[in-house]
């Protein structure tokens, strides 16, 4: 894996560990060149507990860029350099969910414009030269608004990277394998029903509650035990959106529904060819395959 460059491409600051940190920390341990591009600020998140809590965006509406600091923090315990934002930091801003006031915000990353954000996504591969992308499923995983766009626009611009569009955003590059990041649902199901001790005001999952894909959309499944002390690490990091369990096996985010922080990262592959599998047919290395 030395050398081999790899990018994710997330909505907000604390996606990428939430959904990657193992996959981040386990390519950065073993010498790939990781890059998260992260589309906007998260300004408009809940924040967990008192002391942060007038940052948010209808208070002093500095979210944002205290995030920016989590974000560092995070990709540091990772073993990952940034953090690396689309356009520049502030450039987009944090769409919130569908239909609430802040999706008609015109710097909302809902409202951006796809050839610019596209052409931006495409300089980045360009220049960087990635052999692997990750971003989300067509519906974001969990259909977030700005989830789904960051799938929409990564999609077009893996896609046109490799071809003569967007002449100014340098020479075209070919993106070998790509992959939406997605949870497994035999893997979440298991791992909430191995959920002994639930800690105070914290609930479990009500059935179906915890987004998942089946079990069948897995076609690779990334180990990540060996760096999971990283991936708590960087949860820790961003303290305004995630609370690690004092078990360090389950976490929450602000609706304090528990969930299992999985020694698996599961992803499915929509570009390229597939490399050596497992006996369960599946990659166990998002670089498989590359020459």
């Amino acid at each position: 894996m030395n050398a081999r460059p790899i990018l994710f491409v997330h909505a907000h600051p604390d996606d990428e560990t939430l959904t990657t940190g193992g996959t981040i920390a386990r390519c950065a341990a073993e010498g790939a060149e990781v890059t998260v591009l992260t589309c906007t600020l998260g300004e408009e998140g809940e924040v967990i507990g008192d002391q942060w809590a007038g940052l948010v965006a209808d208070a002093a509406d500095q979210l944002g860029g205290y995030r920016i600091l989590e974000l560092t923090a995070a990709l540091r315990a990772l073993g990952a350099s940034g953090p690396r934002f689309l356009g520049g930091a502030g450039r987009w801003r944090d769409s919130g969910m569908a239909g609430t006031p802040s999706a008609r915000n015109p710097r909302a990353f809902v409202n951006a414009d796809p050839d610019e954000a596209v052409g931006a996504i495409v300089a980045v591969i360009r220049e960087l030269r990635p052999h692997v992308v990750v971003t989300y499923d067509p519906i974001g995983g969990y259909g977030h608004p700005d989830h789904v766009q960051a799938h929409r626009f990564t999609t077009a611009a893996v896609e046109a990277a490799g071809t003569d569009a967007f002449p100014e955003s340098g020479q075209p590059w070919d993106v070998a394998k790509f992959y939406w990041t997605v949870t497994e649902q035999s893997a979440l199901e298991a791992g909430v029903a191995a959920i002994a001790d639930v800690p105070t005001g914290w609930r479990m999952p009500d059935a179906g509650e915890l987004p998942t894909v089946p079990d069948a959309t897995v076609t690779a499944a990334v180990d990540v035990a060996s760096v999971l002390a990283a991936k708590r690490a960087a949860m820790r990091a961003h303290a305004t959106q995630v609370t690690v369990a004092p078990s360090g096996a389950e976490f929450a985010l602000s609706n304090d529904v528990v969930q299992p922080i999985l020694t698996v990262e599961h992803y499915a592959l929509v570009r390229g060819a597939a490399g050596s599998a497992g006996t369960d047919g599946r990659e166990k290395d998002l670089f498989g395959g590359i020459s």
